[in-house]
Order: C-alpha cells, then sequence, then structure tokens
C-alpha cells in the first residue's frame, strides 16, 4: 500500500484539491509540504500530535515537511474555533515558545539538508509593507467570500476584530512566499483550516496562473485533535515539564472504547494489518487496546524508557499483576510547607498541583472525589503532620485515576 493509500485507509485525509495529482506527489517522494504551528503557549500539544505524526509518515516516504513556526502570524491570532480573540502575547514570548517548539518538534521530524525544514514565518512578515501588501495580494480576496468562511461566520455574532480579518490573508501569504522561495507544493492541515487554506491556493494560482501547481490537503480529525489537547484539568502537554510520561501514558489510557481503536489507526506506527485485527476486540480486549495505544504514543513522544516506566506504573496502581510504584507521579514537601507542623488537605492538593485553587480543592472534597491510603477524606479540615508525610508519605486519589505521592 502507498503512503497516499495508507493514509486514506488511516481516516486522516478529510478533503483535498486535485486528488490525482496529490496521489501522484505525495505516492512518489515529490511533495514539498508544510504545516503552521501557531506559537500561543510554550510547548506543543496533544492536538498537535496528529500533524506531527502525519509529518513523520510522509517523511518516511521521501517526501519533505516543512515546518513552519508562526512567529509572525501569531501576532495577529487564528479565529478559527474562537469564540473570542486570542490574547495578545508580546514578541519575546513568541520567540522564547517557537524556540520550545523546534526541540519537541525534532524528537519527530529529521531536519537538515535535503531533508525536513523548519521556518519562520516572521522572517517574511514581519518586514511587509502594508500598503504594498494591500495592493499586491489585496486584490485578489474577496471580502464577500472571506466572510462566508466557516472561521469567520462563527464569530459574526460576538464580533470579529479586523485585526483577525487579516489572518486568512497572512496564511494564504505564506503559502505563496514559501511556493516561490523553497519549492513548497502543498499544504496540510485541520478541517478547521479548510478555508484558509483554499485561499493560499487560489493566491498562488491567481498571482502566478492557473497552471502554478499548489495542493491544499486536509486532516480528517485535526480540529478534533485539538479538543484532545484539553482535559477536565487543563492541557495534555508533550513537554514533560508540564505532563509527566505517566500523565501522559495515563491520558491515552484512558481514551473511551469508541475511540482507541480509531485512535491507534490514525496515532501509531503499528501495521494496519495488526490493527484490522484489533478492530474485532470487545469487552475487556479493548483495556488491552488502550495499553497499547498508551504505550506506543509515550514511546513516540518520551522515548522507550519512560514508556516502560509510565506502564510499570500504571500496572502497580491499577492491577494487573506486578509493576513498579517508583515512577508514580510524587511531590516532596518541606518544612516551609507545613504550618504549626501540619498541613491540610486541601493545600496539598494545591501545592501537588491536583487542584489549580483552594476553592477548587473544598469543591472536590466535598464531593467525596479524594481519597488518601485507601480511606475517603470526609472533611476539609484534615490534615497531616510530619510522622505522617515521612518515609512512604501518603497516597492521594483525585477522583477513580488520577494518583499522586506526598512524601517529606
Amino acid at each position: 500500500m502507498q503512503i497516499y493509500e495508507e493514509l486514506k485507509a488511516r481516516g486522516l485525509i478529510a478533503q483535498v484539491t486535485d486528488e490525482d495529482e496529490i496521489r501522484d506527489l505525495v505516492n512518489n517522494g515529490k511533495a514539498t509540504f508544510y504545516i503552521g504551528f501557531d506559537c500561543t503557549a510554550d510547548s506543543l500539544h496533544v492536538g498537535h500530535f496528529m500533524a506531527l505524526c502525519l509529518m513523520k509518515r510522509l517523511q518516511m516516504a521521501g517526501n519533505k515537511p516543512i515546518a513552519l513556526i508562526g512567529g509572525g502570524t501569531t501576532m495577529i491570532g487564528d479565529p478559527s474555533g474562537r469564540t473570542d480573540m486570542r490574547k495578545m502575547l508580546t514578541k519575546e514570548d513568541i520567540e522564547h515558545n517557537a524556540a520550545c517548539f523546534k526541540r519537541q518538534m525534532e524528537k519527530f521530524i529529521e531536519f537538515g539538508p535535503g531533508k525536513a525544514m523548519m521556518l519562520n514565518n516572521a522572517d517574511w512578515l514581519m518586514d511587509l509593507n502594508y500598503i504594498e501588501v494591500l495592493r499586491d495580494i489585496g486584490p485578489h480576496f474577496s471580502v464577500n467570500n472571506m466572510l462566508r468562511a466557516e472561521c469567520y461566520k462563527q464569530r459574526m455574532e460576538k464580533g470579529l476584530s479586523f485585526l483577525e480579518f487579516n489572518y486568512m490573508i497572512m496564511q494564504a501569504y505564506d503559502f505563496y512566499h514559501m511556493y516561490q522561495t523553497v519549492g513548497c507544493n502543498m499544504e496540510f492541515g485541520g478541517d478547521d483550516q479548510w478555508s484558509n487554506m483554499l485561499a493560499g491556493t487560489e493566491l498562488i494560482r491567481r498571482k502566478l496562473g492557473k497552471d502554478a501547481f499548489a495542493m491544499t490537503i486536509t486532516l480528517l480529525l485535526n480540529s478534533e485533535g485539538k479538543k484532545m489537547g484539553k482535559t477536565a484539568s487543563g492541557a495534555v502537554w508533550l513537554d514533560p515539564n508540564k505532563t509527566s510520561p505517566y500523565d501522559f501514558y495515563q491520558y491515552w489510557r484512558n481514551v473511551g472504547d469508541a475511540d482507541v481503536l480509531k485512535c491507534i489507526r490514525m496515532l501509531t506506527f503499528l501495521p494496519l494489518e495488526q490493527i484490522d485485527e484489533m478492530d474485532k476486540w470487545e469487552g475487556s480486549q479493548l483495556n488491552r487496546a488502550k495499553e497499547i495505544l498508551a504505550y506506543e504514543l509515550t514511546k513516540l513522544v518520551h522515548g522507550e524508557a519512560e514508556a516502560e516506566k509510565a506502564q510499570e506504573s500504571a500496572k502497580a496502581l491499577f492491577g494487573g499483576g506486578g509493576g513498579s510504584m517508583e515512577n508514580v507521579p510524587s511531590s516532596k514537601l518541606t518544612d516551609a510547607d507545613l504550618t504549626d507542623g501540619k498541613i491540610d488537605i486541601l493545600s496539598v492538593l494545591v501545592k501537588t498541583g491536583l487542584c489549580p485553587s483552594r476553592g477548587e480543592a473544598r469543591r472536590l472534597v466535598q464531593q467525596g472525589g479524594v481519597t488518601v491510603d485507601d480511606a475517603k477524606v470526609g472533611s476539609i479540615d484534615e490534615s497531616y503532620d510530619k510522622d505522617r508525610l515521612a518515609g512512604d508519605g501518603i497516597m492521594i486519589k483525585k477522583g477513580k485515576k488520577v494518583y499522586h505521592k506526598v512524601t517529606m
């Protein structure tokens, strides 16, 4: 099976322009394609994971990826999928976030001469002359058509700033610029980016003639992938300092029964023949499928050693025989954390990061959602002294699946 057909079989392709040409380019390793990453945080999250895996697959098939860091477009903010305007970041924040992205991407994509490229659109967007852009690019955009785009329509009721209105033009200009300078002939992106991507293809063809060979393609679940990046307790990051390998493993271990095979198909590099066999699994076998998913993705992001540790810790906590408690998430308190030789449960929950505030910690305890050493915490006044926290300390369970060890 060739790579384009594999992408379709894995459920990754939703829409394309010029499918025959795209199939030929991709299958013959002739695609120089880009995916954009705006620098809105100092780490990529699991919502970006699908894009990184796609870039890896296509590079393995001989195609050339361009990881486009949005140092310039982040200054504007993408309105797609947003109900309000994004927080305005400083240039320094964006540069810091871009540097963090680069370090994480290098785990998935091989950069270097003749291999993948990493570009930053700040290098060309920040130097553009506004009047020249209006005269050169503006005539090729219909305001009527732009307002019909889904990314803008959903914002019209609450208000769309003129700043954000320019995002589509900037993204289209990226494609146009890279087509001319580095031979980029294809753009990949999420289904929520379709209008922006079409704008890039149309700009190239309008400016350079209909024979200009620019293609666009969308991933089926990239917008759903962005939802994957968020949980009830915040984001699931690729940076191990923000989301530990154990927590990353547990995130995938806890996906719903209906989603596990879909995630395995789209995100892992297991052979399709093996996954097709797993499609027949049901009942308790789905738990095994979740373990496979969690292990494979943790290995991709954090390496095999960390994946093994996370799996061992999960076995120790949730049964199944064996396992080690050594790598269960933990916090070590100091004397400075104690008041009159003790620390109350609300403070413990906040200091360990299990709750963002005392108010949320109070609600969690009152709702019966906290257990310490297998005993449900019945009062917000419960506290622990130094002797209780010494040695093996205490094991806190938040809800049904989140464990955290606390010692001194």
